[in-house]
């Protein structure tokens, strides 16, 4: 049995969000629970993007303090890090208000430069952050967030960012299938091995998230030891079948946690379930549902979109693109208008539309894939 602690939370005032987490820490056994005095603990925030905290794309500062204030008072010694999409983590922290929060702390800035060759199951390795690496223990702080490939983002994908830089985005090309990628996730969870995961979601994002949907105020912390339980209650909150998260199933298949066997403790889940919830509802795919129609997969899957309008043609997906040998969104020629996609070399990670700092990026099912998961029941 795994328990959840839900926290309701209506807003970012610094005085609720503390009270909110030192409830939510304390229905798990308290920060003594989770760290020893003099241990090196790495907070683990999802700073996706070097976006502000209103925007609802990272996790917010005033969750961030609170939690590390309770466990510096438990006598950890405190760090934070993670490993942007794109850009640097101190200009990512700048930006989300973390490094604000850390320094009135006397928090540091870990080592998210530095790789650290770790092994994996399949005979393999993982490029592991040092500050991960040299912590003993990691909280886990994800966001409340949508995503185009695994439809949440939530405890078990927060992992991600433990890796450095652009090799996220090389996991993305060596297994583009979303069951195999989730999988990838599920064992760098294992491997890092959160002591506690805190999913902020008093404001979230719904659409086309990771970074470019929209704010929703959900008015909730979430806490728990398992992140499987964690991200099933999540679903619950928006009405979504955790079975259509591949990163769940593929969790709980590692042992990692509970999908069936929840225990809820602190406020009613009730008064906080959204069906609305702009999310995919239909499960997530992959290319074995579609091994009879290999030939026409371009006219099929979903794909980004550009739209011209928004576009300030940074360039910012064509760095983000890890499809080799070439990438499959380049500039034409001069430069002058947005990038283009070559749909055939699309491996449909969506790093582009994840990072898009101006939301000028979108998911889209071609007609055809549409007609198709209307036949098979997938609308």
């Amino acid at each position: 049995m795994s328990v959840v602690a839900l926290i309701g939370c209506p807003s970012y005032d610094s005085q609720s969000v503390l009270a909110a987490v030192t409830r939510g820490i304390d229905l798990l056994g308290g920060p003594g629970a989770f760290v020893r005095p003099g241990e090196k603990i790495l907070l683990k925030p999802n700073m996706l993007a070097a976006r502000s905290p209103q925007q609802a794309v990272t996790t917010h500062p005033e969750v961030f303090a609170a939690a590390a204030r309770l466990f510096a008072e438990a006598g950890a010694v405190l760090s934070y890090g993670d490993s942007p999409g794109y850009g640097s983590l101190s200009h990512a922290a700048r930006k989300t208000e973390i490094a604000e929060a850390a320094g009135r702390l006397g928090i540091t800035q870990a080592d998210f430069e530095t790789v650290v060759s770790v092994p994996s199951p399949d005979g393999g390795s993982f490029p592991l952050a040092h500050g991960v690496h040299a912590a003993d223990g990691v909280i886990s702080l994800c966001k409340m967030k949508t995503h185009g490939l695994t439809r949440i983002t939530g405890a078990v994908k927060n992992q991600l960012g433990c890796i450095v830089g652009f090799e996220k985005a090389r996991l993305h090309f060596l297994y583009p299938n979303p069951q195999r990628f989730s999988a990838r996730l599920a064992e760098i969870t294992r491997i890092v091995n959160p002591r506690l995961y805190i999913m902020d979601g008093i404001l979230a994002m719904e659409g086309e998230g990771p970074s470019g949907g929209n704010p929703v105020a959900m008015n909730v912390l979430l806490f728990s030891r398992d992140p499987v339980a964690l991200d099933c209650v999540f679903c619950k909150l928006i009405a979504l079948d955790p079975a259509h998260v591949p990163t769940i199933a593929a969790a709980a298949a590692i042992g990692l946690g509970a999908a069936d066997d929840i225990t809820l403790a602190g406020d009613s889940i009730t008064g906080f379930i959204k069906p609305d919830f702009d999310v995919v509802r239909r499960p997530v795919t992959g290319d074995i549902l579609f091994r009879p129609l290999r030939p026409f997969r371009n006219s099929i899957l979903p794909r980004p979109v550009i739209n011209a309008a928004p576009c300030k043609n940074c360039g910012v997906c064509v760095d983000a693109c890890p499809a080799e040998p070439q990438k499959a969104l380049a500039f034409p020629a001069g430069g002058k208008s947005p990038p283009r996609l070559t749909v055939r070399r699309c491996i449909r990670c969506y790093c582009c539309q994840e990072m898009c700092p101006h939301r000028a990026i979108t998911i889209a099912t071609p007609l055809a894939g549409r007609i198709l998961a209307r036949l098979l029941g997938k609308h």
